[in-house]
C-alpha cells in the first residue's frame, strides 16, 4: 500500500465554464483567472469534473481538455489538482485517469457509477481499482456522495476492501450527513487515511467530532474565505468565532437551497461576484434573469459582497 501526504485545508470543486448560451461549448480561457482567485482567497487546490462541475455531461474529450486548462493555470506549488474520472464506462475511466497520471495531477478520484446501482462493497471496490489501475503513481480518492448514485454503502466496510484492493487507495471525499459514520473512517487505523469533508454546511462538526483536516468545496467558490475562517478559528481555539463563520456560510447556503442549490445557484453568483462561468447544461435548468435579481437581493440582505470571494 502506497503511502500518499494528506491534504491540509480547503479545496473547491469549481464550475464548468461554458462559452454560449445553449452550454455547448467548453471556455477554458477563463479558466487562468479562475485558479488565481481560488488561490488569492486561501483555497489549496481543486477537485475538476465532478458533481459541481456536471462531470457526467461532458464528453471525455471535454474532460481532457478541462484537465489540461487547470494543470497549465496552476502556479503554485502548493495548489492540488484533483480530477475526477469516474463515469459509467470503465474503459473510458481508465484512459481519464491516464490522461490525468501524464499531466502531472495530484491525484485522481471517482464516484460511483449512477448506473447500474452497486449494491455492494465488494462490486464498488472493483470498479474503483479497474479505474485505479490507469493512474498507478497517483493517490485515488473515493468520492461518497450516494444522494446522486443511490450508493448508500457503509464506508468502513468498504475501506476495509479498498485498502485489500486498490494499492493507491489514499481515502474518501466524504459527501454525507453522517457524522458518526464520518467520525468512524477518521478513526480506521489510527486515522490512516484522508477524509476529506464534502458538506459546507456542516464542515465545524466534523472539525469538532471528526478531527478533519481537509476538504473539498462547492460553496467554496465564492464562500471560500468564510469556510476558511470556520477552519482557521477553530484551529486558534476561537469556537465563537468558528460558529459565526459556520453559520454565515448557513445563511449563503439557505439562499441558494432556493433555487435549485449549489450547481445552479452557485454558478449564477459567480457571475455576480464578477467570474461568468456561463449556465448549465440541460438537463439542469439555468438561472432566469428574475431569479438572478432575486438572488442578488438576497445576498445583498445578508452582506454577502463583504463575505464573498473577491477577484
Amino acid at each position: 500500500m502506497a503511502e500518499f501526504a494528506k491534504i491540509k485545508g480547503l479545496l473547491v470543486a469549481p464550475f464548468t465554464p461554458y462559452k454560449d448560451a445553449a452550454a455547448e461549448e467548453i471556455n477554458t480561457e477563463i479558466i487562468p483567472a479562475y485558479a488565481r482567485m481560488l488561490h488569492d482567497n486561501g483555497l489549496k487546490g481543486v477537485f475538476i469534473n465532478g458533481s459541481s462541475g456536471e462531470g457526467y455531461m461532458l464528453t471525455k474529450e471535454e474532460r481532457i481538455r478541462l484537465a489540461e486548462a487547470w494543470r497549465s493555470a496552476i502556479e503554485w506549488d502548493d495548489f492540488r489538482l484533483i480530477v475526477h474520472v469516474g463515469s459509467t464506462s470503465i474503459k473510458e475511466s481508465r484512459e481519464l485517469a491516464s490522461h490525468a497520471q501524464e499531466i502531472g495531477a495530484f491525484g485522481i478520484g471517482a464516484m460511483a457509477s449512477p448506473f447500474p446501482k452497486v449494491s455492494r462493497v465488494e462490486d464498488l471496490a472493483a470498479y474503483c481499482r479497474e479505474i485505479a489501475k490507469g493512474a498507478p503513481e497517483l493517490p485515488f480518492y473515493y468520492y461518497h456522495i450516494p444522494a446522486f448514485n443511490g450508493a448508500f454503502l457503509p464506508m468502513t466496510d468498504f475501506m476495509r476492501v479498498m485498502e485489500k484492493e486498490v494499492p493507491t487507495f489514499a481515502g474518501l471525499k466524504y459527501t454525507y450527513e453522517s457524522n458518526y459514520e464520518y467520525n468512524q473512517c477518521m478513526l480506521y487505523k489510527d486515522g490512516k487515511y484522508d477524509m476529506l469533508y464534502g458538506l459546507d454546511e456542516t464542515i465545524l462538526s466534523a472539525l469538532v467530532m471528526g478531527g478533519a483536516k481537509g476538504g473539498i468545496s462547492g460553496t467554496g467558490n465564492y464562500i471560500g474565505r468564510v469556510l476558511t475562517q470556520v477552519i482557521s478559528c477553530w484551529e486558534k481555539g476561537d469556537l465563537e468565532g468558528a460558529k459565526k463563520a459556520q453559520n454565515y456560510a448557513q445563511d449563503v447556503i439557505n439562499v441558494i437551497a432556493k433555487y435549485r442549490g449549489n450547481i445552479v445557484a452557485g454558478k449564477r453568483i459567480m457571475k455576480l461576484i464578477g467570474l461568468d462561468l456561463g449556465p448549465n447544461r440541460i438537463p439542469f435548468h439555468s438561472i432566469e434573469p428574475e431569479e438572478e435579481q432575486a438572488i442578488r437581493r438576497a445576498l445583498e440582505e445578508i452582506h454577502f459582497y463583504d463575505h464573498c470571494n473577491k477577484l
